[in-house]
């Protein structure tokens, strides 16, 4: 049994931060298809993860969780979309196209285990009647949200990295400025995403999630365009 829904209202955050994700994970697709950069095809389904997380979340709100809306707004939005992001940093650091397939290849196989054991895990139907459920209510001390931790905490963790090594390599080189400056936003939008979504979580703000979410993915996207510009000379 499900709670009835806690109004149209609150449920317009997640429903904009889902169009404005879905907006920005079209665009990269194109870019995909027209560019075939392994890049934009790796932010393209981060991107796309946000809307179905934040979309997942639009529902849950308006019309009260399920097991079935809360296994994908966690899977989607707490565990796998920051390794994306990750794997798409991947293909900017390295000029050798080897290591960033050979991660993109152990991020996917991460992402199919994880699916399982998020899909497969015990959840308390209890928790879902919260406006913004807990995954540590919902699934309790189970694999299910370890992953979360495991998976999202350090796929951060190396994105910050990559933004350490890229300001590292950029001295002497300011043909990749736009590079820099790119992974610069992307980590910076994905720690807005991490700060507004945590607090807005812990006190079960719908709006704060939602509109830092939002921001966050608006910052991302910035990134994107910016540190895939062809390198210019100077």
């Amino acid at each position: 049994m499900t709670a009835a829904g806690h109004g149209f209202f609150q449920a317009l955050f997640p429903l904009a931060a889902a169009a404005i994700a879905f907006v920005f994970a079209v665009r990269l697709g194109d870019l995909a298809r027209r560019k075939h950069r392994p890049q934009d095809i790796a932010w393209f389904v981060a991107m796309l993860m946000f809307a179905v997380a934040s979309f997942a979340m639009f529902m849950g709100v308006l019309f009260g969780w399920t097991a079935a809306e809360f296994r994908i707004y966690w899977l989607f939005g707490a565990v796998l979309n920051v390794p994306f992001l990750f794997v798409g940093e991947t293909y900017l650091l390295f000029r050798r196209r080897v290591w960033p397939h050979l991660i993109a290849g152990v991020t996917t196989a991460l992402a199919v285990y994880a699916t399982v054991v998020v899909l497969s895990a015990p959840i308390d139907q209890g928790a879902l009647d919260a406006t913004l459920p807990l995954g540590k209510d919902v699934f309790g001390s189970t694999l299910a949200h370890g992953l979360a931790q495991v998976y999202g905490n350090t796929a951060y963790g190396l994105l910050l990295l990559g933004l350490l090594w890229s300001m590292f390599s950029m001295r002497g080189h300011p043909e990749l400025r736009d590079q820099m400056t790119g992974i610069l936003l992307i980590a910076v939008g994905a720690s807005v995403v991490a700060v507004g979504s945590g607090i807005g979580a812990a006190f079960g703000i719908v709006a704060l999630f939602s509109v830092g979410l939002a921001a966050g993915i608006a910052v991302m996207f910035a990134g994107f365009l910016r540190a895939s510009r062809p390198r210019s000379p100077v």
